[in-house]
């Protein structure tokens, strides 16, 4: 099994503690992990924005650089979603333009092996009790696009019910969306403000220590909002609570990822 891990931009970015915590997770159940450096952004900015023609090139890229791994893992509901549910729709639209079927058929082999994280633990490890140990209150946000777009269910609580040391907590209005929303939050910053508000008022009322989800994007915006108020909930991405251990709790990387890291 070749698999490699798509970091994304925004993890590569701002969050790479999130891609890190990706690789010792996958590597402490015995996954050899690859790291192709010709990845890039997935072109879900672009494409979100209705520039369909300058998300071609990155989807091109995107099979150049995944087509040689049997499954390609991603810390981004959104991300996953992209590259499943809108690169057909690209390639399908390039060829009903005249365009021929060259784009259709360099995205056709990324969509059944793109999987984000926590469905590739539960749908193709077949595991749920990952070994992590989290010694804190957490309640979890579904987003949107791994709610709706990737179905992905229950797997992420599946997989946090299972950690040591854990206590889940329920979200009020967990299915509703924070506000992000990738260019939403820029084309209506009044409305995104207002339904982040919203969730963190959510959050705070569950009296939780950290609140987490599958997508640093949508973290960003409830975290950016939580630090605004001086609340003192972390918010951390899933990966990272997964990857913690006993042993690694309180030394060197591996205890930053156990407690979350920092805002």
């Amino acid at each position: 099994m070749r698999v490699a891990l798509f970091v994304t931009c925004i993890n590569d970015l701002l969050q790479p503690r999130t891609g890190r915590a990706v690789v010792t997770l996958l590597e402490r159940l015995g996954v050899e992990v690859g790291f192709p450096e010709e990845q890039s952004c997935c072109g879900q900015p672009q494409f979100n924005t209705g520039y369909r023609h300058a998300t071609e090139p990155l989807v091109r890229r995107f099979h150049r650089a995944f087509r040689e791994y049997d499954y390609v893992v991603t810390p981004s509901g959104s991300c996953a979603a992209m590259v499943r549910d809108n690169y057909p729709r690209i390639g399908a639209k390039a060829a009903a333009e005249g365009r021929g079927r060259e784009l259709a058929e360099a995205a056709a082999p990324a969509v059944p092996k793109t999987y984000e994280l926590t469905e590739f633990l539960v749908d193709v490890l077949k595991v749920e009790d990952v070994g992590a140990y989290y010694p804190h209150v957490v309640t979890y946000h579904p987003t949107c696009h791994g709610l709706r777009m990737l179905g992905l269910g229950d797997r992420p609580l599946r997989l946090l019910r299972q950690v040591k040391g854990l206590e889940l907590r329920e979200l009020p209005g967990a299915e509703e969306c924070c506000g992000f929303g990738g260019t939403f939050a820029v084309k209506n910053p009044a409305v995104s403000a207002a339904m982040g508000a919203d969730k963190v008022r959510h959050v705070l009322g569950t009296g939780a220590e950290a609140v987490c989800t599958v997508d640093n994007s949508c973290l960003l915006h409830i975290g950016g909002m939580l630090t605004r108020q001086g609340a003192a909930v972390r918010p951390v991405h899933i990966a990272e609570i997964l990857a913690g251990t006993e042993e690694s709790a309180g030394t060197g990387d591996g205890g930053r990822t156990a407690e979350g890291g920092g805002r």
